[in-house]
């Protein structure tokens, strides 16, 4: 059994392999003919409320083209990314993964993302400046002073 991430969280799917390699037992029920056998009527309601929500969510995304979820995806990873640097103090290796990945999808699939592309390729520019400017803030003598304004302070 696997899971699928949804907004709501992760749903347990079955993706139809069994998993076991002994035959169940004889006296076991038969799982394959009702995989909630065992469940109050509760729980199996609850069950197949979840299955129902998850083959509407599934049939969601095959009715959305691939180039949205992937910009989406991608969104997520500049989220990702701007997380990180706005930490204190901000983490650069995690920001730069997140970056960098980012980098991948948009770079390596130019011409292929559709309507969002161009949004896509700012949002990369724009976090890639953020980090670079983090990342020289950092190098910055303590106490937030440019070394000009340190300068100027001791003369």
């Amino acid at each position: 059994m696997s899971t699928l991430w949804t907004p709501g969280g992760e749903v347990p799917v079955d993706d139809g392999r069994d998993r076991s390699t002994s035959p169940p037992p004889q006296d076991a029920p038969n799982q394959a003919e009702d995989p909630l056998t065992g469940l109050s009527d509760e729980e199996r309601a609850q069950a197949e409320e979840l299955a129902e929500q998850l083959a509407e969510a599934r049939e969601q995304i095959a009715n959305t083209p691939a180039s949205v979820v992937v910009g989406n995806h991608a969104m997520g990873l500049y989220e990702l990314g701007a997380i990180h640097l706005s930490q204190q103090p901000p983490n650069l290796e995690e920001a730069r993964l997140a970056i960098d990945a980012l980098g991948e999808l948009v770079e390596g699939l130019e011409g292929r993302l559709g309507e969002h592309e161009a949004t896509l390729k700012d949002a990369l520019h724009q976090i890639r400046m953020a980090f670079v400017q983090v990342s020289r803030a950092m190098e910055e003598p303590t106490g937030g002073q440019s070394e000009e304004t340190e300068e100027a302070t001791e003369e």
